[in-house]
């Protein structure tokens, strides 16, 4: 409940910042840096080390992968067929395509499935939310910003994100079995839990509630996405078509159903891919989440 109250606490402080004429207008910009260059590595040092490997994992893994690859193609094609800008293409695909399965997925999880949900909320969130943020995300946010980058621009962005240099030498320190001293996981562990509140204010410093505002539809469609079909697509696929049916499971697509991802949403803003509408993403899709969910957790337990 704590983390609940905190994440609107994180928003509104971030609208009410926007009134303070002192406070500067582009300070967002300051915290998105801290959030993608210094606690998201942090994060992935911390927890990718302890992961143990079995092929069952690749179902909660694979959530993340599928999603944003069908938002790629479903945005892709609209924005082709309704002669979208890239900026708005780039941006659904990101925001609508990444889920917030760590700060509002592990609560809801731990509240629902205790510690063997959270078990498996992290490999959704780890190696798989994370990872795709950390390649396909910086990948999609380069192809849809200004100018025409060619491969070996792509290539240096994903090699030299912080994220994803940090992602490979975890991953490395997991294959050797080995993790830092104690402390120093203590302090990679403070460093990272900074990825949500700054984040939140972040948004909260952006949002804009317009009525007139030529975002909404757009804004309609991804959350459509994000809360509703997106979770619709992997239940369909593991639990009709693969015929799983498990906690784990379940948790997975639990996890596929929450709003959508902060720090995909900072990515499309770091990158100009319609700041307004990202933010809007996050400040409408939070909240309109808790129904969604409530909606998946009775599918999941009841029918």
């Amino acid at each position: 409940m704590t983390n609940f109250i905190l994440i609107f606490f994180y928003l509104i402080l971030g609208i009410v910042l926007q009134r303070v004429k002192r406070f500067p207008t582009n300070s967002y910009k300051l915290l998105n840096k801290i959030v993608i260059y210094i606690c998201l590595p942090a994060l992935a040092l911390y927890y990718i080390p302890k992961i143990h490997w079995n092929n069952q994992l690749l179902f909660p893994i694979g959530v993340a992968w599928i999603g944003f690859a069908v938002s790629f193609v479903f945005f892709r094609f609209l924005g082709k067929k309704y002669g979208w800008s890239k900026k708005l293409t780039g941006c659904l695909i990101l925001t609508a395509g990444l889920g917030n399965t760590s700060f509002l997925g592990f609560p809801i999880i731990e509240a629902l499935y205790g510690q063997e949900g959270m078990k498996t909320a992290i490999l959704v969130d780890q190696p798989g939310t994370f990872v795709v943020l950390s390649t396909l995300g910086i990948l999609v946010a380069t192809m849809y910003s200004k100018g025409e980058p060619n491969g070996i621009q792509i290539f240096k962005k994903i090699m030299f994100f912080p994220p994803f240099i940090t992602f490979v030498a975890a991953c490395v320190m997991n294959v050797l079995n080995f993790d830092f001293h104690e402390w120093i996981q203590y302090i990679l562990k403070k460093v990272g839990s900074g990825v949500t509140p700054l984040a939140l204010v972040s948004v909260g410093l952006q949002l804009r509630f317009e009525s007139r505002s030529q975002h909404w539809r757009f804004l309609g469609l991804g959350l459509l996405y994000k809360l509703i079909l997106t979770p619709a697509i992997i239940y369909v696929l593991y639990v009709v078509i693969l015929n799983q049916n498990s906690k784990m499971i379940e948790v997975a697509i639990m996890e596929s159903a929450m709003a959508p991802m902060i720090t995909a949403s900072i990515l499309a803003t770091t990158h100009g891919l319609k700041p307004r509408l990202s933010s809007m993403m996050i400040g409408f899709g939070i909240p309109i989440s808790f129904i969604t969910l409530a909606f998946w957790y009775f599918v999941l337990r009841f029918i």
